[in-house]
């Protein structure tokens, strides 16, 4: 029989409302056996996600100011919850137990990872499913890193002797014993670990979106839905922004070959975006050119410069020693023979622009350099396109025919997206321009 991994989003447990709707969909397919469940997100614009008001209750405490009230709506939330849905759950014991840590000084990861534990033992009660925390399977190291393959024996391990169970997201324990947590959004990686630890067939990521977009929708009106892309187009889109999943939720499937399907809680018979491993003849069976367009604003460029540069030996080496010396990561080098542009996030330069050109003057000595700041970078991302001739031709042209000025252009080694860098000014109307180029 198949197996699906289910992890439910904050939006998608926020009340009981939503959790009626998880059992539902949980409850229509036999094959899926394993639910992770996010804290409760907003139920409404104005409201808070749990995850906030614990982190705010960690606050308190470490400033000596009462956390009561701030508590109390956390208390009340899940209380509500519980009597909505009419389980006989006590979660009067667990909130209480959870508020002793906290007044007792708990560290922000064992404060933060409550929402997540709270609700796994919700969704355990509301399914009769076993519950199974988190610090017993996902293992970090003393200094809060993440080990995989500790992880997947103590996983493939405990979930093996299970017909089904939640576990709940975002949280595992180091080797100590304390808790630790994933980033923001480390529900969705629970998630693919746990579809790795089992051996899912599918990693199924419920959400409040119908999948992922070909555009943003702020920017291109009504973009279409993206129906199948390869983990290598998620990360080149998810780099702009452009995912509806955490970043390092993709390694643990993608190393198993598991495809990942983004569906909406709130319309349970769309089919979602599934996310697959590339192959030769996915690539080539891809109906679209591109499969999106994503972008953002806040870079820099780092313009450099020198006769010759290409015979010197070590010229890259000491310019990037230089930014290195600064902490400063960079994200794309296109280059010509004596010319070589350096991107990096304009927010890594905020008072240290002076210092970083006086040493690379030094270190360099280049004929010319400067920073030209408020550049937008926006790629074009598509399987199709390392088997379409024109592809840069037909970016380049709808830039130039809206009257957008490219400010660098870079391709992957991969042919599998164009990088251009324009105006932030220009930025939107130069995603809407490529978006509207390609697809009809």
């Amino acid at each position: 029989m198949a197996v699906k991994v289910c992890k439910f989003g904050g939006t998608s447990v926020a009340g009981g409302a939503q959790l009626r709707q998880v059992q539902a969909i949980v409850e229509a397919d036999s094959a899926r056996r394993w639910v992770v469940p996010s804290a409760p997100g907003k139920r409404s614009r104005d409201d808070q996600k749990v995850t906030d008001l614990l982190y705010l209750c960690h606050e308190h405490v470490k400033r000596g100011v009462g956390f009561e009230e701030v508590f109390g709506l956390i208390r009340e939330r899940y209380q509500t919850i519980v009597c909505d849905l009419g389980l006989s759950l006590d979660i009067a014991s667990l909130l209480d137990e959870v508020h002793a840590r906290i007044a007792a000084g708990a560290g922000a990861a064992y404060c933060a990872s409550r929402g997540e534990f709270l609700n796994g033992h919700i969704v355990a009660a509301l399914l009769g499913w076993p519950f199974i925390d988190p610090v017993e399977i996902i293992v970090f190291d003393e200094r809060g890193r993440f080990l995989p393959e500790e992880t997947h024996q103590a996983v493939s391990a405990r979930l093996g002797k299970l017909p089904h169970g939640v576990i709940s997201g975002f949280y595992g324990a180091r080797l100590d014993g304390e808790v630790a947590t994933f980033s923001r959004g480390g529900s969705d990686v629970t998630g693919a670990i746990i579809a790795r630890g089992v051996d899912a067939d599918v990693y199924e990521n419920w959400t409040d979106v119908s999948g992922l977009l070909m555009a943003d929708p702020r920017i291109v009106d009504s973009p279409k839905q993206i129906a199948v892309l390869t983990y290598r187009e998620l990360r080149e889109l998810a780099y702009m922004g452009a995912t509806v999943l955490h970043d390092e939720a993709i390694f643990p499937v993608r190393e198993s070959g598991i495809p990942v399907n983004i569906r909406n809680t709130s319309e349970p018979g769309d089919p979602g975006t599934m996310i697959v491993r590339g192959n030769g003849e996915t690539e080539l069976a891809s109906s679209e050119r591109i499969t999106g367009v994503a972008g953002r604003k806040g870079f820099s460029i780092i313009a450099v410069e020198k006769t010759l540069m290409n015979a010197e030996i070590g010229f890259g080496r000491r310019l990037l020693g230089v930014l290195e010396s600064h902490g400063i990561s960079f994200e794309h080098m296109p280059s010509g023979i004596d010319t070589l542009s350096i991107v990096v996030s304009s927010s890594q330069l905020e008072g240290k622009a002076d210092a970083v050109l006086e040493d690379l003057r030094a270190q360099c000595k280049p004929d010319s350099i400067d920073i030209k700041p408020g550049i937008a970078l926006i790629a074009t991302v598509g399987r199709g396109m390392m088997y379409a001739p024109g592809m840069a031709a037909r970016v380049m042209t709808a830039l130039a025919d809206a009257g957008i000025n490219i400010r660098m252009i870079d391709q992957g080694s991969g042919e599998l997206n164009i990088i251009v860098g324009v105006r932030e000014d220009d930025f939107e109307a130069a995603v809407r321009a490529i978006y509207q180029r390609f697809v009809k």
